[in-house]
């Protein structure tokens, strides 16, 4: 068993605890496989009624995946990069199919792969320190891990406003926009997992919502998302950006100067992916985005993108476009390719 995922049960409760919290909890390959591997043992045993899911330390539930070894594999050309997202995919799915209840705690930074661990669950539930984001644009990427099925969810404007600029959500917003759909404050979450295991779980649903009409309490008060959020239903981003430089308020100004800063290739791939997402099934995104991610290994923007953020940290990325409306609609079908065979299922 790997250090970097510990775990216990509790009653009838399963606990898994990401463990690497000075990484804010990053995924590596082997905590998939551990993950995948007790929730498989799980779901089969009788004395297992529900799952939970948190993240050691007070930082972070988990801020992403290995991005570094995504990079250095697609440079060396090796098959790294496919096993971990075809891992990390075939996670995504088995919690979106999860025959059990699936909890997570998501307090803290919940970035990139933390976001295939817990908005694909039934019960997603925040706490104080809660910080949601998809980023992936700022590296030459997309927002993956199922992000192209839950973004467009949530309403496309909202959802092309998250995955094209990489906002930052507080608890209030996480809860309001329903990424969580529960809040219960930090200092209770010890509270919530003790009860959780007294109560007797049996696999369904009842016996958790009992546990969480005691815990649940009503969100903080956040600041309204404007309506200058309509410009992320127009049917391509240079009109997004059209339609953000005409509204004159300083926060349309300020998603516009974020988009702009970001690797256009990879801004038109994601409002492309969550146009499709849409009117996909789970698995049929998830095949969609393991294209997409090796597709991505084959453009400049990818190492680019992540050699100025991650590696190098001069925030100086020289990306293949200077401008989105350089990116023709040739260059972004590329990256939509078939590449490989679609991601393992598992059946539950």
């Amino acid at each position: 068993m790997t250090d970097e995922i510990q775990y216990r049960i509790i009653g009838n409760l399963g606990h898994i605890t990401l463990n690497r919290p000075k990484a804010l909890n990053a995924l590596t390959f082997a905590m998939c496989e551990k993950i995948t591997e007790l929730l498989l043992e799980w779901q089969d045993n009788s004395e297992i009624g529900a799952v939970l899911i948190d993240g050691a330390g007070d930082r972070a539930f988990c801020a992403g995946g290995d991005v570094i070894l995504l990079h250095d594999s697609g440079k060396a050309g090796d098959s790294r990069a496919e096993e971990f997202w075809r891992i990390e995919y075939a996670l995504n799915e088995l919690i979106h199919c999860y025959p059990k209840p699936y909890i997570s705690l998501i307090d803290g930074f919940v970035m990139g792969g933390g976001v295939g661990l817990s908005v694909h669950g039934k019960y997603r539930i925040a706490g104080d320190a809660t910080v949601f984001a998809m980023p992936e644009t700022g590296i030459g990427y997309f927002p993956d891990v199922g992000g192209t099925f839950f973004l467009p969810r949530l309403g496309m404007s909202i959802g092309q406003w998250l995955g094209l600029t990489g906002a930052r959500l507080n608890v209030g917003q996480t809860c309001d926009i329903g990424i969580a759909n529960i809040y219960v404050p930090t200092n209770k979450h010890s509270d919530l997992i003790e009860a959780l295991g007294t109560a007797d779980l049996d696999g369904t649903d009842n016996r958790v919502n009992k546990v969480l009409e005691v815990f649940a309490q009503v969100p903080p008060a956040h600041d309204a998302i404007p309506e200058a959020i309509k410009a992320f239903n127009c049917s391509s981003v240079p009109e997004i950006l059209l339609s953000l430089d005409s509204d004159n308020s300083e926060w349309a100004a300020k998603q516009a100067k974020n988009i702009r800063r970001k690797s256009p290739i990879a801004m038109c791939v994601t409002f492309e992916a969550l146009k499709r997402g849409i009117n996909m099934t789970f698995r049929q995104v998830m095949a969609q985005e393991l294209d997409i991610s090796l597709n991505f290994l084959s453009t400049q923007d990818f190492y680019e993108g992540i050699r100025s953020q991650l590696i190098d940290k001069d925030r100086n990325p020289k990306w293949s476009h200077s401008s989105v409306d350089e990116v023709s609609p040739t260059q972004v079908e590329r990256l939509f390719r078939k590449t490989a065979k679609p991601p393992q299922e598992f059946i539950t």
